[in-house]
């Protein structure tokens, strides 16, 4: 009969809608991305430095255990961010950014 020794607490938990990896505020849909473009645990976690290397580990057998629904998981994700970039795209105006840097540093004569 197998014993089993222990498990990883909360390698993954879901806030708000979106899941983080661990007690970090990193999402696992960064960590699966860097995962699917071939870099191992020890890269990724190298640029985000608040999860340790157990926590990458974790995310990425958690991704691979669970993959379908992670899957499913990360395209509802680009829906929902399809939507937001096209909410956003309303309230911009070519050349916002150059009005804006004008305004700030003073030298936008239509501005008060």
């Amino acid at each position: 009969m197998a014993t089993t020794v222990g498990t990883i607490p909360n390698a993954v938990r879901l806030e708000e809608g979106v899941y983080k990896v661990g007690d970090t505020r990193v999402s696992l849909d960064t960590v699966v991305y860097h995962f699917n473009k071939g870099a191992d645990a020890a890269e990724i976690q190298s640029s985000y430095d608040s999860m340790s290397l157990a926590q990458v580990h974790a995310a990425i057998a958690y991704y691979l255990h669970n993959k379908a629904k992670v899957d499913e998981y990360l395209v509802k994700q680009e829906v929902r961010k399809a939507k937001i970039r096209k909410e956003l795209e309303k309230y911009s105006k070519p050349g916002m950014r150059k009005i804006l840097l004008a305004r700030r540093n003073g030298v936008d004569k239509n501005w008060k």
